[in-house]
């Protein structure tokens, strides 16, 4: 039934004249879906104070509440349709009065790790799109079908939820930023292995996927106590997205998960001065999918003691740096970052093997991304100590990665079973660091039990690579002529 509902409101949408694109589809069910969500939750926190003889004060007042402006109902339990808003009426209170209520919760709650000061991000960021009141009051209509009372619905609503941020990755643009294969997110989870009292950073969440595996992955790794649970909820995930509406969908996954008021903060990650990172501002876990391909401007660079352009390089060292001394991370990066043989890639990757030890280097095949050709490499680190011995596995598979042939966790068993021995395969073999060369610090995959193949580039990977090329070209020159 879940699943219908949702292709109905995809339906609807897609006849209206603000919705443009499966991007605006997801954003548009996000916040009609959240106040649902809020309104269910509200219910159950009402019952539950009555349970123990204690009042419960809403979050939401009267007149805003989802059955008051939504889903006023009659005696016989259905929409009354002499109160209910449709058309211009609706879309008004919707824009006019509503937003600009849900907004105020920002500056009214009492911290940021409050389900109030969530409302009032989420509403601050957003804005209603659907224009027609008619198609609005359909979407409501169908939205109201759907419940989040028991851990059941709850738990296909957020497979549902993941299914739509899929499908938004699949139909291109800047989709696929936010998607990450979930099998290849818990096979990271399995390996970096994270425990109940630890904290996890994602500083690129996206749609949360990384801190939400996290959370099943550790909801389910024991019978956990009320102390437990008060840990997950409030002082274990954290996560820092730029971009507005990957930010909205990542909370929005992590409450349909059941984080209740996740923090993740709407920032640009990258523009802190990684200098300014102190103890208290560590985590012990960083799970990341940092976004690749993407180009810094200079005043970003200058938070950072190795200047580069690209994107994933800075978020790494970001991630080094906020590390905890002995913290784990697993970061999925471009395999290029092996071998590039630019200074910026050359003293990064230096950096890494002197300050972390990079146990595991995962190569994945093309095609694991959805829509994306460029090949990718899971780097596995601890810090604290210096690189020693790195552990390849490179994972081959007998047929094409694509959508109708997606990456499975089965293809990733063999992986998971070697690597805690780190034992040598046809497919895993061990590179001592004292054996790489101290010139250039090449990581290359290079499998010695394997023959190995002639690959040819992608020429737009080619093409991407020389335009970052000319361009640090171009600003080098640039600085060459001021000093002459």
């Amino acid at each position: 039934m879940f699943e219908q509902t949702f292709k109905n409101i995809d339906d609807i949408l897609h006849k209206d004249a603000g919705c443009s694109s499966e991007l605006d589809y997801v954003e548009q069910t996000s916040w009609v879906l959240f106040l649902k969500y809020l309104d269910d939750l509200e219910k159950d926190k009402k019952t539950a104070a009555q349970l123990s003889g204690k009042t419960y004060q809403t979050i939401i007042a009267p007149k805003y509440q989802w059955s008051a402006w939504a889903m006023p109902k009659n005696k016989e339990g259905k929409l009354d349709h002499h109160k209910a808003l449709t058309g211009d009426d609706l879309a008004d209170f919707v824009n006019v009065q509503l937003f600009p209520y849900l907004k105020k919760f920002k500056a009214n709650a009492v911290s940021a790790d409050t389900i109030e000061y969530k409302i009032g991000e989420i509403f601050s960021e957003l804005k209603n799109r659907i224009q027609s009141g008619y198609n609005l009051r359909e979407v409501i209509n169908r939205v109201d079908e759907l419940r989040f009372r028991t851990h059941a619905e709850k738990h296909e609503m957020s497979h549902l939820y993941e299914a739509k941020i899929q499908n938004m990755g699949n139909a291109g643009r800047n989709g696929g930023e936010y998607y990450t294969p979930r099998p290849l997110i818990k096979t990271i989870i399995k390996v970096v292995a994270p425990q109940i009292g630890q904290t996890i950073y994602d500083g690129a969440a996206g749609s949360a996927g990384f801190l939400c595996e996290a959370f099943d992955y550790l909801k389910n790794s024991k019978k956990l106590s009320t102390a437990d649970i008060n840990t997950l909820q409030k002082k274990t995930f954290y996560g820092k997205e730029k971009k507005s509406l990957a930010y909205i969908i990542g909370i929005m996954n992590m409450i349909l998960h059941g984080v209740e008021a996740p923090n993740i903060i709407h920032t640009n990650t990258l523009a802190e001065n990684i200098a300014d990172i102190q103890e208290k501002d560590r985590y012990d876990i960083v799970l990341a999918n940092p976004p690749f391909g993407g180009k810094e401007r200079a005043e970003v660079q200058q938070n950072f003691p190795i200047k580069t352009g690209e994107t994933a390089s800075l978020f790494l060292q970001h991630f080094i740096k906020i590390l905890r001394a002995g913290g784990k991370a697993g970061v999925v990066i471009k395999n290029t970052f092996l071998s590039n043989t630019d200074n910026a890639s050359v003293s990064l990757r230096r950096h890494l093997l002197e300050s972390c030890n990079l146990h595991t280097v995962l190569d994945l095949p093309g095609g694991t991304f959805t829509g994306a050709g460029v090949k990718t490499v899971v780097l596995f680190f601890e810090k604290g100590a210096p690189t020693r011995k790195v552990w390849f596995y490179q994972l081959n598979l007998n047929r094409n990665l694509g959508k109708t042939n997606a990456l499975n966790e089965k293809d990733l068993e063999e992986f998971v079973t070697l690597q805690k021995t780190k034992a040598d395969s046809e497919n895993s073999w061990t590179l001592n660091v004292k054996d790489i060369d101290p010139g250039t610090f090449d990581l290359s995959a290079k499998n010695p039990n394997k023959k190995q193949e002639t690959t040819l580039r992608n020429p737009q990977e080619i093409l991407e690579e020389m335009k970052v090329l000319d361009k640090e070209s171009a600003e080098i020159l640039k600085s060459i002529m001021k000093l002459i």
